[in-house]
């Protein structure tokens, strides 16, 4: 089973390079990218889950509707993506769940930092999907973490997924900077082993961010970008798709395995 996400946030990437993108055109070129990766599921006919802001999902109700309307499943990524309080576990779930008319049963930190999880179950979450289990210098030390998913503080904990043995992670980088027939391969390895694979991408990586030198964006993180990004992701389904895989939403996930563990 594949677990395909998307974390649908303001583009503030800029701003951790020294770059004040203003918000009506961080929440412009994510709603683009929405809207691209939504027409790539609807025609290869897949499901994911959609990890969304409530303040770009008020700054662009028609595309969160979309998603909804289109069958995937929309979950919380926090009220705003560059800062974090604890009530804004609550706060954005109330907010997704009004815009929505759905329940919102999954949550991820922005940037996949830690959160505390005794107040992601007082929220009101089933599942928490905010660890990556590798160690990226400056950003993830988890080597001691759980590879596959667990259950703490009351709430399912799904982690992105790393490879086996050498946690390599999967995420969208990799994706973008791997030969892909070599990401193809670390992917379906995974899946195998482990019986799911979870990974998660971003709207913005599908701008050509390459064209835009004024964003001043490291090279890892805009190659690839743009209509390059679009054919490696509908490539990608492809592949998995010409193997049999299922893909699932993480609720889905949650309702069959989780609770039968």
């Amino acid at each position: 089973m594949i677990l395909l996400s998307f974390d649908i946030e303001e583009f503030d990437v800029p701003l951790e390079h020294g770059v004040d993108l203003a918000m009506e055109e961080q929440i412009r070129i994510s709603t683009a990218g929405t809207e691209t990766i939504l027409d790539i599921l609807k025609a290869k006919g897949v499901k994911a889950t959609f990890f969304c802001t409530a303040n770009f999902a008020l700054r662009s109700a028609a595309v969160v509707r979309r998603i909804v309307d289109e069958g995937h499943e929309l979950a919380s990524h926090g009220y705003y993506h560059w800062t974090f309080h604890t009530e804004d576990l609550l706060r954005s779930k109330q907010a997704l769940e009004e815009l929505s008319g759905r329940e919102i049963r999954g949550y991820r930190q922005a940037r996949m930092m830690p959160v505390p999880e005794a107040e992601v179950f007082k929220a009101g979450y089933v599942y928490n999907s905010s660890l990556n289990p590798t160690f990226i210098p400056g950003r993830y030390m988890h080597l001691s973490a759980p590879r596959t998913f667990f259950m703490k503080a009351g709430v399912w904990q799904i982690p992105a997924s790393v490879s086996p043995w050498l946690r390599f992670p999967l995420f969208w980088l990799s994706c973008h900077n791997l030969p892909f027939a070599l990401y193809r391969w670390l992917c379906h390895r995974t899946l195998r082993h482990d019986g799911y694979l979870t990974t998660y991408f971003h709207p913005w990586e599908f701008y050509p961010l390459n064209n835009h030198p004024e964003l001043n964006l490291p090279f890892i993180v805009r190659n690839r970008s743009g209509e390059e990004m679009a054919k490696r992701l509908a490539d990608w389904i492809d592949f998995f798709k010409g193997k049999e895989a299922v893909f699932a939403t993480f609720s889905h996930f949650v309702d069959i395995h989780c609770h039968t563990t």
